[in-house]
């Protein structure tokens, strides 16, 4: 697993992001992805690869083909929370204050 700076870096690109939310609706081909982020095969060979090494997702070859899938599940929450904060589940709670400002 990549350390947390590595994580955030990996998701650093629009185009990743994209990449990771179309892999929460399960694995796909390279195929497919290159179809929804609009892009060239070596363009998101490229993004997958740099989400692959900070450890967001996992490959597997089958036959000529190449599927992903998320294997840091937890990623796609955080980026649904950035989309809409009122959805966390720390939204509701009240800020605490630090033992200096009693």
């Amino acid at each position: 697993m990549a350390e947390p700076h590595e994580i955030f870096k990996a998701l650093g690109h629009p185009t990743r992001v994209t990449l990771i939310r179309e892999l929460e609706n399960g694995e796909r081909c390279v195929c497919e992805l290159v179809d929804t982020v609009d892009a060239g095969w070596s363009t998101v060979s490229r993004h997958l690869s740099v989400l692959r090494n900070a450890g967001l997702v996992e490959d597997e070859k089958r036959g000529l083909q190449i599927f992903y899938r998320l294997s840091l599940p937890c990623v796609s929450h955080f980026i649904a929370c950035l989309d809409d904060p009122s959805q966390s589940t720390l939204a509701d709670e009240k800020p605490k204050r630090s033992a200096c400002c009693d």
